[in-house]
């Protein structure tokens, strides 16, 4: 399954039923210049699988993950902070919050996540690429 990601890539896997993930994800294509990422949902088979080797609870984590081959699996703010940081700038400058501890990164994090239905609501199913998308995608 993960063995499809090419060794130089990082994965991003998000809620593929919601509408701010979805936005994100094309937020982060757009400014993927450099071609780091690949994507899948959480609820595709890379997902279910990475949920399943990282004994994920998904009440507790089910929005965005990283992962690489090189540096496993990042969550929450963590990973959110990663993905900026190879946006170029001047969303590469959001790593600055590193320096705030992890407990309130993840704590503002969580309140968003655990709001972000009710604000930017969901869809019925997954997002499916488009063709020229396509190959940013792991199935």
């Amino acid at each position: 399954m993960l063995e499809a990601l090419p060794k130089h890539k990082q994965l991003i896997l998000f809620d593929g039923i919601c509408n701010l993930c979805n936005s994100s994800i094309l937020y982060v294509i757009k400014h993927d210049k450099t071609n780091r990422f690949m994507f899948a949902p959480l609820q595709s088979n890379a997902g279910q699988h990475i949920i399943e080797s990282y004994n994920i609870d998904t009440s507790k984590t089910d929005s965005i993950l990283l992962y690489s081959n090189e540096n496993g699996l990042s969550v929450k703010s963590s990973a959110a902070l990663k993905i900026a940081k190879h946006l170029g700038f001047p969303r590469n400058m959001m790593i600055v919050f590193f320096i705030i501890p992890t407990f309130i990164r993840n704590w503002v994090y969580d309140y968003v996540a655990k709001n972000r239905y009710r604000w930017y609501g969901k869809k019925e199913a997954c997002m499916i690429p488009t063709p020229e998308l396509k190959s940013k995608f792991l199935e």
